[in-house]
């Protein structure tokens, strides 16, 4: 080891931003795991050894602590073993060393063999490369939420794009890009980094988007300085990518209009995100604490007529006219849709005529809920009418047809109350 280590150490230090005394402490620890596995014959002499490198020349230098002793009890070849130094030995390096003492003793390097530098070599690159590791996650966990550029480089046959971000290189999902958006390579893309995650054998997994909400906030803060200085601020957003998004803002200063300040003078500021997101349809509107007034904000270009809100539920019933219907439920529903998910309330959206033809079933005693037996109880209920009507129809006259025999009868008239009248009839003649 000399100053190639030191130049090596310093070009890391620039292409991987890994500190040069973070290296140079790797370095030392690799060396000693490595001399304590040739010479550690106890746990002991294990843990006094300490190595150096010098951080001028690149060279190395092992210490270990030994006990002096007198020359005559360390009867050896040497001037120290494992453990104890000769007591002339140990003079050399202190003059005033004495028996019993402890002193540190530096080994010369060519005692470490050419397997054991080259174990320790394979131990330092090892480490090199976890802290490289370390250091990518550390930079890329600090971008986290934040909007990097990315240049293609490949695009595979499922469309996923793969991205040179800087240190490293990372996909862009199919599912994380905006539909209808194409790219070559070499083309600059703007991207939100959405998270980062380390695995043990992967190494910084760096995923990033194009679809997220996250992107659109990030591209308000950098254009709108109202955003930046805390004067307005972004409460919601719903998006769907390559569409249409909604966004909530609130002004902190009551002199501030805060979806002025995000649409920009004659809608600059926001023509600006529009095309950097494709033409994605963009709706601001003005964060409400009431959640009703925020559904009624939220649903615009639509006019509401009235709103029930229940915030326990949360769920919400409107009535729009009938002409404004089709304009707050939006294109295959996506105007509700995103209103809802800005709100986190579920929205029912009826006009004012379907308002009433409800209002008018509701209020008819007769009304009642359909239920699952509907559709017997209507057998039911006909069968019992026309029972009725069949009851109540008027009995058919009988033709008045009338026997011979009566008609004799009606003809000859009844005797006896023949004879009674010409009775009477004899009696006022007398008397008169």
């Amino acid at each position: 080891m000399n100053k190639d280590l030191i130049s090596a150490v310093e070009a890391l230090e620039i292409e991987a931003g890994i500190s040069k005394e973070t290296m140079f402490d790797t370095i030392e620890k690799a060396l000693r795991e490595e001399y304590k596995a040739q010479y550690g014959n106890s746990k002991e002499e294990s843990q006094d050894c300490r190595v150096v490198v010098d951080r001028e020349t690149g060279d190395f230098h092992l210490f270990a602590d030994r006990t002096v002793v007198d020359d005559a009890e360390l009867d050896i070849e040497h001037d120290y073993n494992d453990k104890d130094i000769k007591l002339s030995s140990a003079k050399k390096i202190k003059e005033d060393a004495k028996p019993g003492d402890v002193i540190e003793v530096e080994f010369k390097t060519d005692e470490f063999t050419r397997t054991a530098s080259k174990a320790a070599k394979n131990a330092i690159v090892q480490k090199i490369r976890e802290e490289q590791k370390e250091a990518l996650y550390k930079e890329y966990k600090d971008k986290e939420g934040n909007i990097i550029t990315g240049i293609v480089q490949r695009i595979d046959d499922k469309g996923n794009i793969l991205l040179d971000i800087g240190k490293t290189q990372t996909d862009l999902r199919v599912d994380e890009q905006v539909p209808g958006e194409r790219y070559e390579r070499g083309d600059r893309i703007r991207v939100v980094v959405s998270e980062v995650v380390t695995r043990e054998k992967r190494g910084t997994i760096i995923r990033v988007s194009r679809t997220s909400p996250l992107l659109v906030k990030r591209l308000f803060e950098e254009g709108v300085t109202e955003i930046q200085s805390g004067l307005v601020e972004i409460k919601a957003i719903a998006r769907e990518a390559g569409s249409r998004t909604k966004m909530a803002v609130v002004s902190n200063d009551p002199s501030v209009d805060p979806v002025g300040a995000c649409v920009g003078r004659n809608g600059e500021r926001v023509k600006t995100i529009v095309n950097e997101l494709g033409n994605e349809q963009i709706d601001i509107i003005t964060w409400d604490e009431n959640p009703a007034q925020l559904i009624v904000n939220a649903l615009s270009p639509a006019k509401v007529v009235s709103i029930i809100a229940d915030e326990d539920e949360k769920k919400a019933q409107l009535v729009v006219s009938d002409k404004q219907l089709s304009l707050a439920i939006g294109k295959a529903g996506q105007n509700v849709r995103l209103a809802a998910k800005l709100t986190g309330y579920g929205i029912d959206i009826k006009s004012e005529s379907q308002a009433e033809d409800f209002t008018e079933m509701a209020d008819d005693d007769q009304y009642t809920e359909p239920d699952e037996d509907a559709d017997e109880t209507e057998d039911v209920q006909e069968a019992q009418v026309s029972e009725e009507i069949i009851d109540n129809e008027p009995d058919e006259e009988e033709p008045d047809v009338q026997s011979e025999e009566d008609t004799d009868e009606e003809q000859a008239g009844n005797p006896e109350e023949d004879k009674e009248l010409e009775d009477e009839s004899e009696e006022r003649k007398d008397e008169q």
